[in-house]
């Protein structure tokens, strides 16, 4: 279905793919990445407001940031001094995100993707982390961001298996 709104997630499809072939941390890869972080922050606002949400534009959504995420992890690990505790962590939130995605199928049969409140939160923590590298030391940030993704995590795959689902 093609809108306005489906036309600005796919916009950070895009440019989560263009950020692969940009140095990381470099001017290019801000721009791109902001752009990205934008779009994922209007798109839903101009569904809503156009008239326009759909399934089809939730789940492209949630492709569009399953990519961007992916590409920021394959472009920042590398350059980053992370200690192996992030890593453990951050592995530990994706077995969780994948038993969620799993569990969503296995029950609804089909791709379930919770849009709540802290996997909004844990989004904005995720695209202001890399803006805040040369100021706020990697482990201290990871902390946070690692603690509130996990409740997120935990709070998707609760809302999953007991049928609760909040928008």
């Amino acid at each position: 279905m093609i809108n306005l709104a489906n036309i600005i997630t796919t916009v950070r499809i895009v440019c989560s793919v263009v950020l692969l072939f940009c140095p990381a941390l470099s001017f290019t890869f801000y721009v791109l990445y902001i752009i990205a972080g934008l779009t994922d922050m209007i798109d839903g606002t101009v569904a809503r407001k156009t008239n326009s949400a759909s399934e089809f534009g939730s789940k492209l959504d949630s492709v569009a940031d399953f990519v961007f995420v992916v590409v920021c992890l394959i472009k920042l690990f590398p350059v980053l001094d992370i200690a192996s505790w992030i890593y453990v962590w951050t592995f530990i939130i994706l077995l969780i995100k994948v038993s969620n995605v799993i569990s969503g199928y296995v029950i609804k049969k089909k791709f379930v993707a919770l849009h709540t409140i802290m996997n909004k939160v844990t989004g904005i923590l995720l695209f202001i982390l890399p803006l805040t590298l040369s100021v706020i030391d990697l482990k201290y940030s990871a902390v946070v961001v690692c603690s509130v993704a996990t409740f997120a995590a935990i709070q998707e795959g609760h809302y999953i298996r007991t049928g609760i689902i909040w928008r």
